[in-house]
Order: C-alpha cells, then structure tokens, then sequence
C-alpha cells in the first residue's frame, strides 16, 4: 500500500471515527458483549448475532484466495461465507468487516452477491466497514495499553511492535498498522518504507523469531458445507411439518445453497 493511499484511509478515519463509533456501540449492545472490550473469539460471538439478523455464517475454503468473505442473501435465509484459504488473521477481520454490512449496509444486493476482503478499496462503504473492524476488534483503551507494553518489549522498532499486536489480536498487519496510526501512536512524520513494504514471508519469520505462533499466517481450512446443508435440511423439514414453507422453499434454499458452494470452491 502506498503512502498517499494510507493517507486517505487515516483521513476518512478521522472525519468518520464517531459515527463508526457509535455503530460499534450498538452492535455490542445487540451482540451481549461489552463495549471496548476485547474479543477473543469473533466468530462464536457473531454467529448467534448473524443468525438473529436471518444468515447463516459458516466457513469453506474458496479458490480464489483473494476474497475474504461472500455475503449473500437469497429469498429467505441469508449466508455469510468465510474463506478458510486465508489466514485466521484474515479471517477474523473479514467476520468483522461482514458485521458492518449486515447491520449497517445501506446498499442493495444488486446481484445478491457482494465479494469483500481485507484490502481497503476506494468506495466509501468498504471504507466504512475496515474502519468499523478495526475498532471491534482492536478497541481503543485496550490498543494504547498493549501498544506501549509491546513497544517497550520491542526496544522501540516500530515493525516489531506492530507484529506483536497483530499476533494478540489476531489481525491482519496491514489492520494493526492503521489502527496504530488512527490513534496517533505512530504519526505520519514516521510513516516509513519498512512498515509498509513487509511481505508475509518476512511477517511469519519474525514472529517466530520473538516466539510467537507464525502458523497464524496459514490457511485455515475449514470447511463447514456439509454441516451447514443438513441444519438447514433439518430446520427445513420442521418448518415444512409447521406449514411456515412448504417442500419446494427447502428445495430451492438447499439448490441456492449448493449452487453458491460450487461457484466457491471454484467447481
């Protein structure tokens, strides 16, 4: 990522960070949890909440590596569809990347398909949700705290630090970094080439080199298709038996479903 575009996105945090903040502060609410807290799990958070929205939120491993999550909404159910190709890192911000649209997305589904990844794009709603991830995932008064404790542990090198705090919020490096720099711990006067040119070969080398698990850097792998299929199969047949659908809404919801997984997994 380049300087000049980094800029923007630190500017587009800083005119937006209240109202973003505000966002995160209600999902908390609905979601059970505190506030500001930290979450040590995203995923077995999100799901009850997901599911209260109408998705279904799994995990299957897609072909193309360079989509963090599918959020598709079909004529009943909804599904948002984490690619486990990526790593945990990845996928945890793509969850809660997923989170902003799901409850805060204005726009329609066009194409009932909307592909979104960790990269940071020039379209203010993709603006929005990284800068909505970042602050669920990394609050604040926690970030300051364990940024000067890991840059103490650091002797100052700034990639260092930023490693660290990636590794205990399991976030992608990229995501660290901007948080760093929307809460002014590294301010733009610092901005320099090693922080932004780091490869993920460098990433998972330096980690293990302070002892921390590099194996955050790999494929997750999960695929969890098959579960997800007999649920809906299951709930399906007991709405059937109740009269809320009938036999062809199943059979339709299950062809949606395995025609979404086929496409995925690059088939």
């Amino acid at each position: 990522m380049n300087i000049e575009r980094l800029r923007k996105i630190i500017s587009y945090s800083n005119s937006n960070c209240e109202e973003i903040d505000s966002k995160v502060k209600r999902f908390c609410s609905f979601a059970g949890i505190e506030y500001d807290s930290e979450l040590l799990n995203i995923l077995q958070i999100v799901r009850s909440s997901f599911l209260k929205k109408g998705y279904l939120v799994f995990e299957i491993p897609f072909a193309d590596e360079e989509i963090g999550a599918l959020c598709y909404r079909g004529d009943g159910l909804g599904y948002v569809v984490l690619n486990t190709s990526l790593p945990r890192v990845n996928v945890n911000f793509a969850i809660a990347h997923e989170i902003y649209h799901v409850f805060f997305g204005t726009e329609e589904f066009v194409s009932k398909v909307e592909f979104v990844d960790d990269h940071y794009y020039e379209h203010e709603g993709e603006y929005a949700a990284n800068l909505f991830a970042g602050m669920l995932l990394m609050p604040e008064v926690s970030f300051r705290k364990m940024y000067l404790k890991f840059k103490e542990e650091s002797s100052e090198d700034e990639v260092n630090t930023i490693l660290r705090l990636m590794s205990y919020y399991q976030v992608p490096y990229m995501a660290a970094l901007i948080r760093c720099l929307e809460l002014r711990l590294i301010t733009g006067s610092t901005y320099k080439e090693d922080l932004l040119s780091i490869s993920r070969d460098q990433i998972k080398h330096r980690l293990a080199d302070m002892w921390l698990d590099e194996c955050i850097m790999e494929p997750v792998g999960r695929d969890d298709y098959i579960h997800i299929e007999a649920l809906v199969e299951r709930f399906g047949r007991e709405y059937i038996k109740d009269e809320y659908i009938n036999k062809r809404t199943l059979r339709k919801a299950l062809e949606n479903m395995r025609e979404l997984y086929a496409r995925i997994k690059g088939e």
